[in-house]
């Protein structure tokens, strides 16, 4: 009997448009973003023209093409959690490439940003060909290079994910390859994102197409344990739950079996069967408590946790504390358990299990609390500037990463503490950048280091495998020349700030100095006597007198010198009018504002001291003849005089908006003098977020006390929300906002 001919299955067309639409309406409904009527017409726009290009072409299972495209759509909507640019170039992604379209026309039809995404993705696509052997460093180096917006990797890891869902269909060779590079570099390239489920997700189906017989035993040996292992945590975690019920604790407790993947990373590098094993699974705990309350909360939930169980102490991973390089925290301890069996406890709060569930997008809804308030280095950096644009479900969110490039692949060397914990370190870093990668702390008191057990100097240059032992001393601070050898931007921020700060304290040193020298000589300090001294000895400003005076180095002869001559150089604000005129008119400038932006450094002009002027405060400029514009507050108590005599000096001034820089502010607190009112107050401060104080002083006297109290804050919102918080403190009675010169 003849063989049947193959039959071409059917395909009904209509039924497939049916399809296609049900799936692009799935795209929209799966988005985390609210889109308006520009971004819905962008989309629309962006499926119509894949849903053109792609009309005749299938994938290798048969299916119509465009799926493939709408799929990954729905992962950077719904998954990674990208907004309108991203889900419409995700949509357009294979279009370049595969069909007539060129990137002119994608320009033309979707603008730059768009034809610039898509121009990185196809390029990035073109790395690899049928033929061409993995080379992932150079592709992690290209990708640095193309990867002027972030959006192209993240779109990119989106289509890798869809592809390995999909690979059943491909042949066995292609399976292989893209499996490897899969586990190779994508895998690695979503955790350093922050994307654990896609990370985890890709390596698990990695390892089922890699090693298939090694996936299918786990995964079945996984599911034979399912019953045992669901009792085994049932027990563990009753006494758990009660305590914490009993702490008043919302939260969520359960077991959780490790990927097929972690599981045969471990067999493969312990050198154990599966039985042996034993963490197969983990105990998670999750915490609902708001962000100021997260850090507190999951170490008292450690408390309970090893009330019950013994911890083993080298098994604790606080990354609570210091979180991973993207944005990881938890702590993580192994226990013994029931039966004398080892058992891994993560705690975590719900904010901190959505970050390590879901990487960036996953915190559009929370803000962020005061435990994550510290940068650690430009990953953590560029991840948190991530997390607060997506706070804003509202927002067309990531369109900032047009300002900065991805820099996560330098050429790394991984190093190791005295205990054997490895750390990842740029290449060229030194033993001092080690040190305050350890912890700030050990950072600015470090005096050496040994390196595989010998003595080297800070400057040490390391390398892979070194064992690093940091040496330190408690009288040793920062020095300026640290900075011409330390290479991360850890070292450098902190080394910068520590040196910042010194140098203030020696600035108000120099102050006080500078004020008795001239007592001595009966001569009155003012700050406009110390300005002409400060032109008299050709210095730039009165901060670098104070700062010679403080290094002790401001001669005799140079104040007596000053002192004979100091009322001979009066400024005389009545210069001739021709002159003054053109130099109001070059100052001023053509716009009839003066926007006070972000770099102060840059511009002509500065705050005032005798007022102290802070974003949100009323302001004007007024040109000055030496000094550029000084900014007063329209309430400074000089403005009447200035207003009413120079009125033609006055510029209108504004603020931008801005949130990083600081400035100073004054505030004094008059209250009853009680035990705990200072604490209580300082307490107030520290807590209040990215407020720093510079200076505080209290006098009492009978019973009552004053205080002064130097803090850095954005703008007059910010200083407002202090000073009410200190009013509530039990003792003080008034909150004044006073100069900060007084």
């Amino acid at each position: 009997m003849e063989a049947a001919a193959p039959t071409t299955p059917v395909i009904n067309l209509e039924q497939e448009k049916k399809e296609i639409l049900n799936r692009y309406r799935g795209l929209l409904r799966s988005s985390r973003r609210k889109f308006d009527d520009d971004d819905k017409k962008m989309i629309r726009k962006a499926f119509n023209v894949a849903v053109e290009a792609h009309k005749d072409a299938r994938r290798k299972s048969g299916e119509p093409y465009i799926y493939h495209p709408i799929a990954v759509a729905r992962i950077v909507a719904e998954e990674i959690g990208l907004g309108a640019t991203a889900i419409t170039c995700a949509l357009l992604h294979d279009v370049v490439e595969d069909t007539d379209i060129s990137l002119k026309d994608i320009e033309g039809m979707f603008g730059k940003k768009v034809a610039s995404i898509i121009d990185g993705l196809t390029k990035i696509s073109g790395v690899f060909d049928a033929s061409s052997s993995l080379q992932a460093e150079n592709f992690r180096k290209m990708l640095l290079t193309l990867a002027e917006d972030v959006r192209v990797i993240l779109i990119k890891l989106a289509d890798r994910l869809h592809n390995m869902r999909t690979l059943e269909s491909m042949e066995r060779t292609k399976q292989l390859k893209i499996a490897s590079e899969t586990l190779y570099l994508y895998a690695p390239l979503a955790h350093r994102l922050g994307l654990n489920n896609i990370k985890t997700e890709l390596e698990d189906l990695g390892l089922k197409f890699t090693e298939p017989e090694i996936y299918n035993d786990i995964d079945k040996k996984l599911k034979d344990t399912q019953a045992e292992r669901a009792r085994y945590i049932h027990r563990f975690i009753i006494p758990l739950r009660e305590a914490l019920h009993e702490q008043k604790f919302k939260f969520r407790i359960f077991g959780r079996p490790k990927s097929v993947y972690s599981i045969w990373s471990k067999i493969k590098n312990k050198n154990v069967p599966f039985e042996e094993v034993y963490d197969i699974f983990a105990i998670r705990v999750l915490v609902d408590s708001p962000p100021e309350q997260e850090k507190a909360d999951c170490w008292r939930v450690y408390s309970i946790v090893t009330d019950f169980y013994y911890p083993n102490p080298d098994r604790l991973r606080d990354w609570v504390s210091t979180p991973k390089a993207n944005g990881y925290e938890a702590l993580h301890t192994t226990v013994m358990g029931p039966n004398g069996q080892w058992v891994e406890v993560q705690v975590r709060s719900e904010r901190m299990n959505e970050v390590a569930e879901k990487g960036y997008a996953a915190h559009w809804k929370y803000k962020q609390g005061p435990g994550q308030e510290r940068v650690e280095d430009p990953m953590e950096e560029w991840m948190k500037k991530i997390r607060e644009s997506l706070s804003n479900p509202d927002s067309n969110a990531l369109d900032f990463i047009d300002d900065f490039k991805l820099n996560l692949f330098a050429d790394e060397i991984f190093v190791f503490t005295p205990k054997g914990e490895m750390r990842s370190m740029p290449v060229n870093s030194t033993a001092l950048d080690f040190a305050f990668d350890v912890h700030s702390e050990i950072g600015t008191k470090c005096i050496g280091a040994k390196v595989n057990k010998k003595l080297v100097p800070l400057s040490h240059k390391l390398n892979s495998g070194d064992q690093v032992e940091i040496l330190t001393s408690s009288k040793q601070t920062p020095k300026q020349d640290w900075m011409n050898f330390v290479v991360t931007a850890k070292a450098k921020s902190r080394i910068k700030e520590f040196l910042k700060e010194e140098k203030a304290k020696q600035i108000d040193l120099g102050r006080e100095e500078l004020i008795k020298k001239l007592h001595q000589n009966k001569v009155e300090f003012s700050d406009a006597l110390v300005k002409r001294f400060a032109n008299f000895l050709k210095l730039s400003d009165v901060t670098e007198l104070y700062w010679r005076v403080s290094m002790g180095n401001l001669s005799n002869k140079e104040l007596k010198d000053f002192i004979k001559v100091k009322d001979k150089k009066i400024e005389n604000p009545q210069a001739p009018a021709q002159t003054l005129e053109e130099l109001v008119s070059n100052k001023r400038g053509k716009s009839d504002f003066l926007v006070i932006g972000d770099s102060l450094d840059n511009l002509e002009y500065k705050l005032s001291p005798c007022c102290s002027p802070i974003p949100g405060d009323d302001v004007f400029g007024f040109i000055t003849i030496h000094e550029g514009i000084k900014i007063h507050r329209v309430n400074c108590p000089n403005a009447i005089e200035l207003m009413s005599n120079y009125a033609y000096r006055i510029v209108k001034a504004k603020w931008t908006s801005q949130k990083l820089i600081s400035f100073l502010a004054g505030i004094k607190v008059i209250g009853i003098d009680k035990m705990g009112l200072v604490n209580g107050i300082t307490q107030v401060i520290s807590n209040e977020l990215n407020v720093n104080m510079r200076y505080i002083s209290f006098d009492t006297n009978d019973g009552t006390f004053e205080g002064n109290i130097m803090v850095f804050v954005h703008d007059t919102a910010h200083l407002t929300s202090l000073m009410k918080k200190l009013e509530k403190v039990d003792g003080v009675i008034k909150v004044t906002r006073v100069d900060t010169n007084q």
